[in-house]
């Protein structure tokens, strides 16, 4: 990995893809650790989590989380999202966080020198190639060793650095899961709310 002490970096973080990686791997995220850990090579100005929620709810089991990253270093991008029915019968939930991460990204730009983003998705190539035009570093964290990968070739090869999330997951793992999600499994927009509860008695 290669980080420098002295500069600015912005993490972009999509819940989602976050989520479905690291269950994909067997493990849940220490949100604490994970900001630490980027603390401790950079000059971390600011960490984005961006998640969809459902609006159809009273409460979100979403909201522990949220509320936690909201006091503790997080910049919390949230948007409704919606449920449908598809056409084999099986519930979903749309609600897509490209544009509003696009966009921080694109205002940052001007004040920070790396950005590091965890996602997977290959429409973000367009979006790195844009920052570095601009002269800012680019990261992605995703990972190619679940089954099947959880990132873009496109998106992978466009990036300055590309990070394996199986390498760096001793430093933010909150614990092992020995349940993993079946391969084609659709990862929930109410992602990791359960493994917050705990955080306050840590």
């Amino acid at each position: 990995m290669f980080f420098q002490s002295q500069e600015r970096l912005c993490l972009f973080i999509d819940g989602t893809s976050l989520y479905s990686a690291s269950r994909n791997l067997g493990f849940e995220v220490d949100y604490r650790k994970l900001l630490q850990f980027f603390r401790s090579k950079s000059n971390v100005l600011r960490a984005y989590y961006y998640s969809a929620v459902l609006d159809t709810e009273e409460y979100s089991p979403l909201k522990p989380l949220t509320d936690w990253l909201v006091y503790n270093g997080y910049s919390l991008v949230t948007k409704n999202a919606r449920e449908f029915i598809d056409h084999n019968g099986r519930r979903r939930v749309r609600g897509n966080m490209d544009v509003e991460l696009a966009v921080d990204m694109m205002e940052m730009a001007p004040h920070i020198d790396h950005a590091v983003l965890f996602s997977g998705d290959s429409d973000f190539r367009r979006l790195l190639e844009s920052m570095q035009r601009q002269g800012v570093r680019t990261t992605v964290v995703g990972s190619i060793k679940t089954s099947p990968p959880l990132i873009g070739d496109e998106l992978r090869r466009q990036a300055d650095q590309f990070i394996e999330l199986a390498d760096i997951a001793t430093h933010f793992m909150r614990r092992h899961i020995e349940n993993r999600p079946p391969r084609n499994a659709v990862p929930p927009v109410r992602h990791p709310a359960d493994q917050m509860s705990e955080h306050d008695e840590d």
